[in-house]
């Protein structure tokens, strides 16, 4: 089995164009699926049934996956299912019947813009590395990047004097993102002085680079997030993604259409970006119930 999971991997890369990170979570869920049919028996697609596929997302709900994992694996199950299917190599989808996990209605969680503000100025130091986490946290909640967008920059993906970036999403999909003033006042102080600091090799074309002068990782950025957080007072969770929450939020409730705000994020569908709204208005009501006299 697992040689039609290399040939799944194959066409989501040729044919898909998906990222790195994409791939490697089909890989592993689907690699997950692949061990427990192989466990049960089944040695080729044909011989899956539906009882196998419900078997397997009961195991993955008894070993305490989440309702929005269980989701998303039974989405990368179908997907890899439909690719045997209509490349020949299976006769039948025995994931067709099969209802998706019920999900939670949780909305993903924001800051004030007090919190932004202070988390903004966490790093208040003159050192480099103060410099450049000014620099990517200024960056990141002017423009809404996923933190793969924002560790990925290069240089040249950035224009200062016109005041904007490019970035490549999911898909490879390549889009301008305006930066505004107050990040790109960050992002001059920090290639001025703290990016040559850095560049200790010389020659690296990536924007943000590490105390080492390598290329920020996605799990160096996390870790300087949550210390950032801490530094400004901040208890609640916060992640990268907080901050592209945050921007799209705070677009919203400052009168953004909502086909701009999904091209500064990057959406491929609309409805995508309209959990946005859902977003303020639950803010409005909580605003009301807390402070109007009969909230």
């Amino acid at each position: 089995m697992n040689h039609y999971l290399d040939l799944f991997l194959s066409y989501l890369l040729v044919e898909k164009g998906l990222t790195k990170n994409t791939l490697e979570a089909y890989s592993r869920d689907v690699g997950g699926y692949i061990g427990y049919l192989e466990g049960a028996g089944c040695g080729s697609p044909d011989q899956v049934r539906p009882t196998h596929v419900a078997s397997y997302i009961a195991f993955l709900k008894e070993s305490g996956l989440a309702a929005r994992s269980r989701a998303r694996a039974l989405s990368a199950m179908r997907m890899f299912h439909r690719f045997l299917l209509v490349e020949g190599y299976s006769t039948e989808n025995p994931t067709a019947t099969i209802e998706s996990p019920r999900l939670p209605g949780k909305l993903p969680e924001v800051l004030g813009t007090a919190e932004v503000e202070a988390l903004l100025r966490a790093p208040e130091g003159n050192d480099s590395i103060d410099a450049r986490d000014r620099a990517m946290l200024e960056l990141l909640y002017a423009t809404g990047l996923r933190v793969s967008e924002l560790v990925s920059l290069r240089l040249s993906d950035l224009n200062l004097m016109a005041g904007y970036l490019m970035t490549s999403g999911k898909g490879e999909k390549e889009r301008l993102v305006p930066v505004g003033d107050s990040a790109g006042k960050a992002l001059a102080e920090y290639l001025v002085t703290a990016r040559k600091a850095l560049d200790r090799r010389g020659g690296s074309r990536f924007l943000f680079l590490s105390r080492l002068g390598a290329k920020m990782s996605r799990q160096s950025f996390w870790n300087i997030i949550k210390k950032r957080a801490l530094q400004a007072g901040i208890r609640k969770g916060i992640s990268p993604h907080t901050l592209r929450h945050s921007f799209a939020t705070h677009l919203l409730e400052n009168g953004a259409d909502l086909r701009s705000v999904q091209l500064m994020l990057g959406h491929a569908d609309l409805s995508t970006t309209q959990i946005y709204t859902h977003i303020s208005r639950e803010r409005l009501k909580k605003l009301h119930q807390s402070l109007h006299p009969r909230g």
